[in-house]
């Protein structure tokens, strides 16, 4: 005879309804979420950060394995598999979120109901045999919260659970033989089970909904928290012995108290914003630069050779170099910014043979200067003098040559302690000095004279004056960095920054892209300290202009030495004499100061500024003694702003010439 099992049906509808009552809670909690509205930011009182509180709920208990001994004296015939119930779960909560934060931290600790009623078991005999059990605990549940939708209540939380057992009581009862109804009944077995474990690790995870009962115009807040965990089977094995394992499905809901602090108005910090761009954005520009040839020779740690990225030519070679047809002498590698000027830099020795052998009352000193004392400087200066002897066929009487420690203008200074190792290398090298005019720039002498400039013809992408700058004064005080968006009138969005500095200058061809003009609305987003945003707003319109073929622009420079201010005046009368003369009616003259990046970055922008304005000074007044007053300015200091810098940093010869201030002339439109 087969005995039905009447709580079949109740164990499949409570498996079915489980993953049911889990899609339901979790659906319209984050249905809830994504819906929610925004708090209002102009509250009296902030949210508060710590909450106190009581959560209470159902737990929907699901037992699987095996179980049937249940303590020393008592072992079913049969063993118990599935089964479910409902337990009670009430605990005090303490939470800790930060009001701007998407993360916080719960606890949660008191008792855990995990009752349940096994699926009704036949023994070999036919008699139906039942068992529940009443297992309790003091749970311990710390949790990490997480709100995926900032302006709603909808959060995700999950962490641990340790669970200590307080009740692990059993209900057994043997029935009678359906088939014999008359037998005497057993009578019910209640007891403790045995080997339950005395405390339990596992996890868990979840979702709930915090919805605020008062208005956040009251100090005292109250809030409703429906949620709903999930604990799940692994960690969940009561007793030592056998397979039991319980799944949890938690559905309740925490009562929370907070008390917020007054809502101090956001303080609006006086910054400045402002878009200055040119009227036209020029899109390319023919232009003659009469580039400084840096009378320096630097060499590689632990080597005498001439590194391989100067250009050395074979003898052969010598009667068909010519230093304005320099294209087809070029160093194996170039860095990929101002590849013309530094292809002519690292043709320095070719260039000064060429002209010692022109001019053959010329004569040079060659300098080096090495860490490892005099006589290393002396072999360095020796490879150089070889090679202007052997592949220039320059008398060996014409250049003398010396050794040093340090160069008689040293990067590294007494006491310094900071970027040693740049200094040091930039100290490594042959210094080229000479007392002959055509040798040297116009009006040049001394240790650090440069050589004789070169003359450079080029298209000039996205020049100087196409550049639009964005000023935020007072940025650097109010905020920790700040970014921009530029918006045009399609709502494409393009981003920049962040940025330190107060001053920030963008090729506006870069800006436009493909298009001839646009207008856009920008917006500066500026970081405070405590993490808030404040905005500024500009419009600017650019419009694309491509210059007359026959137009050409002029550049020069001013070169300096390491953290110097003085290489103004020995430049003076360049600026006067050469320079101020070649700026046509109308013109304009754009200068800009540009250090390393060695140093503070600060002191190294104020520098670069600093010496920017020492050249336009002495423009002007050339310009005021000729009667002239035609000429407008553009000065700006970049620092070491690596954007903008004209030449890279790996190598000494690159930082050095990072070290000018260039000065653009355009003609008057």
């Amino acid at each position: 005879m087969t005995i039905r099992n009447n709580h079949n049906g109740s164990r499949n509808a409570w498996s079915a309804s489980k993953l049911t009552l889990t899609s339901i809670a979790l659906s319209t909690l984050l249905v809830a979420g994504i819906q929610a509205p925004a708090q209002a930011q102009d509250a009296p009182f902030t949210k508060p950060s710590w909450w106190f509180g009581a959560a209470a709920g159902a737990n929907f208990n699901f037992y699987n394995g095996s179980t049937q001994k249940l303590n020393a004296g008592l072992t079913p015939p049969v063993a118990f598999h599935e089964g479910n119930g409902v337990g009670l779960f009430a605990a005090p909560l303490i939470e800790y979120r930060r009001p701007e934060s998407r993360w916080g931290l719960m606890l949660q600790t008191g008792y855990d109901s995990r009752r349940g009623t096994f699926d009704q078991q036949t023994t070999p005999c036919d008699c139906p045999v039942d068992l529940s059990t009443k297992l309790s605990y003091i749970t311990v549940e710390p949790s990490l919260r997480f709100a995926p939708f900032k302006a709603s209540g909808f959060y995700l939380m999950g962490g641990p659970r340790v669970a200590f057992n307080v009740k692990k009581e059993f209900r057994y009862e043997l029935g009678v033989n359906p088939a014999y109804p008359d037998q005497e009944k057993n009578p019910v077995v209640n007891g403790d089970l045995s080997d339950v474990k005395q405390t339990l690790l596992s996890m868990q995870v979840g979702a709930g909904y915090d919805i605020l009962l008062n208005s956040q115009d009251n100090r005292n807040q109250l809030v409703l928290s429906p949620f709903v965990t999930y604990q799940p089977y692994f960690g969940q094995s009561p007793r030592s012995i056998e397979t039991m394992t319980v799944n949890t499905l938690r559905v309740g809901a925490a009562l929370k108290f907070g008390r917020g602090k007054p809502n101090t108005p956001a303080v609006t910090s006086d910054v400045q914003f402002s878009v200055n761009s040119p009227a036209n954005i020029t899109a390319d520009r023919r232009v003659r630069e009469t580039f400084p040839l840096r009378n320096y020779v630097f060499f590689n740690l632990g080597s005498t050779a001439i590194p391989d990225r100067y250009v050395l030519l074979e003898q052969n070679q010598v009667k068909d170099f010519k230093e304005d047809q320099l294209e087809t002498f070029t160093p194996k590698t170039l860095s990929g910014r101002s590849e013309r000027e530094m292809a002519v830099y690292y043709n320095v020795l070719n260039i000064l043979g060429d002209r010692l052998g022109k001019n053959p009352a010329a004569t040079v000193t060659l300098v080096g200067s090495s860490e490892n004392g005099p006589q290393e400087g002396k072999v360095m200066a020796e490879t150089v003098k070889n090679y202007l002897v052997n592949t220039f066929s320059i008398d060996a009487s014409r250049i003398s040559i010396e050794g040093r420690n340090k160069p008689k203008l040293p990067s590294e200074q007494p006491g310094g302690t900071k970027e040693l190792e740049l200094l040091r290398e930039g100290d490594r090298r042959v210094s080229i000095e000479s007392n002959s005019p055509a040798l040297l720039m116009e009006f040049q002498s001394g240790p650090e004279a440069a050589l004789k400039p070169v003359e450079i013809s080029a298209i000039q992408e996205a020049p100087l004056d196409s550049y639009v700058t964005f000023n935020s004064v007072g940025s650097d005080k109010a905020y920790t960095s700040w970014s921009m968006d530029l918006t045009d009138d399609k709502g494409i969005v393009q981003n920049f920054g962040p940025f330190m500095q107060e001053s920030v200058s963008i090729p506006g061809k870069s800006i436009l892209g493909d298009r001839p003009k646009g207008t856009y609305l920008v917006t500066m987003l500026g970081t405070k300290e405590d993490g808030t945003i404040e905005k500024r707003e500009a419009t600017v319109n650019m419009v694309l202009w491509t210059p007359a073929k026959d137009e050409e622009g002029q550049r020069y420079s001013v070169l300096y030495e390491f953290n110097d201010s003085k290489a103004i005046s020995t430049y003076e009368k360049y600026l006067t004499e050469i320079v101020t003369p070649k700026i046509p009616q109308g013109g304009k003259v754009i200068i800009h100061g540009y250090t390393d990046t060695i140093g503070d970055e600060t002191k190294n922008r104020d520098l670069s500024l600093a010496r920017a304005n020492d050249v336009k000074r002495i423009i002007e007044s050339s310009l005021a003694k000729a009667g002239r007053k035609d000429v407008t300015f553009e000065v700006q200091g970049f620092g070491e702003d690596q954007n903008l810098a004209p030449f890279n940093n790996k190598y000494p010869e690159e930082r050095f010439y990072n070290r000018t201030v260039i000065i653009d002339v355009i003609p008057g439109k």
